[in-house]
């Protein structure tokens, strides 16, 4: 697997390359250009100039994230192949620049959600929490100002300006829509897109909904395994896949995330490995990476990617705020480096011990072997 940090660009991130290149393992970032509107083009003459200043670090560019997709792609409106068009183009000055992985996802209106930013858990880490009961009575608008004042004054990304300008505007729009419209929108997105996949040596990367389940009334239909199935199936092919994010899908107590990752195998192009702590029901709170401080076994999932032999893009999700650090909620340097290294120590446990249990097995069979000729 090949190790990354996510970096927001400087402007956007407290997180300098020179930082990211010191986390051992750690050879490249995977990025985006925030301050690009959903649907419009991203000019080529940008992303040149983020991948020669990634270049320029020591650093390689492996991936985009996020090419966001527009709301009327989503909804199916009149102006969606315009858009699909604009995103087409996009996805030829990313090839352009060598760059072969465009993380997405088909989540309406917003991206990722949560009730609290910075929930202190009792070590005085600062974590991502959600909780049901305010997230089903808050008003979208309130929750917004709320996350935004605790965002330390970095932008929220998928929870871009334009979109909120007409929030109410949409919420109407999704009135009424079901799964099914989803899932025939999205199959359309990728039946236009798909061909220029295959053209330009592009693969998509399809990002689970976050959290696994509908959030003010709106429909999710990136949440298991049998909703995964089923968008896998509707566009067969190898530019189609998944970026598998164990915290985005683990939230859901529902999914086996080792047994997912092995039946997806060749269709993961990207992961994102993060751990979550069940507290009730549909209540979480991120953690740090170990085993033992959240609710998901990571040992078995890095040992699910290694028995499918994954050799794609890897990243530490969210991390906690530690040490005093201010930044970006969720992407700090030093709980996701820490992260990194845990993640590398299981990969290396996993392979030394498949190596050593092979070698035991040799010599069982050379031994049973000598001990057939002697009788």
């Amino acid at each position: 697997m090949k190790m990354t940090l996510r970096w927001f660009g400087d402007e956007h991130d407290s997180v300098p390359l020179k930082y990211i290149r010191q986390i051992p393992g750690v050879k490249g970032v995977v990025t985006s250009l925030p301050d690009i509107p959903a649907g419009d083009v991203w000019p080529a003459e940008e992303i040149r100039a983020n991948n020669e200043q990634v270049e320029a670090a020591g650093l390689s560019l492996e991936g985009i994230e996020s090419v966001n997709v527009h709301e009327d792609i989503k909804l199916g409106r009149p102006d969606r192949d315009r858009y699909i068009e604009n995103y087409i183009r996009t996805m030829a000055h990313i090839s352009n620049e060598g760059i072969r992985l465009i993380c997405y996802n088909f989540m309406p209106v917003f991206d990722w959600t949560r009730s609290d930013l910075a929930k202190v858990l009792e070590d005085n880490s600062r974590v991502l929490s959600y909780e049901a009961g305010i997230m089903e009575t808050a008003n979208p608008m309130g929750m917004l100002a709320h996350m935004e004042s605790k965002a330390e004054g970095f932008s929220l990304p998928g929870w871009e300006p334009e979109r909120l300008k007409v929030l109410k505007e949409l919420f109407e729009l999704y009135e009424g829509f079901t799964e099914d419209d989803l899932f025939r929108n999205l199959k359309y997105f990728l039946d236009a897109i798909i061909p220029a996949c295959d053209k330009y040596g592009v693969k998509m990367a399809l990002h689970p909904d976050d959290p696994p389940w509908s959030v003010f009334g709106l429909k999710r239909i990136v949440t298991s395994e049998e909703k995964i199935a089923r968008l896998l199936s509707m566009c067969d092919s190898p530019w189609s896949g998944l970026t598998f994010c164990t915290g985005s899908l683990g939230a859901d107590k529902q999914n086996d995330l080792p047994a997912m990752i092995r039946r997806f195998g060749d269709r993961i192009h990207f992961a994102h490995i993060r751990n979550v702590r069940y507290r009730k029901d549909h209540d979480f709170d991120e953690s740090a990476h170990l085993s033992s401080e959240g609710s998901l076994d990571m040992y078995e999932i890095i040992k699910a990617f290694h028995d499918i032999s994954f050799s794609g893009i890897v990243r530490p999700d969210h991390g906690r705020m530690i040490w005093g650090e201010s930044a970006r909620p969720g992407y700090g340097l030093y709980d996701r480096a820490i992260g990194v290294a845990y993640m590398l120590g299981l990969w290396e446990a996993v392979e030394k011990g498949k190596k050593h249990e092979a070698y035991i097995g040799r010599n069982q069979k050379g031994y049973s072997a000598m001990e057939s000729r002697r009788v």
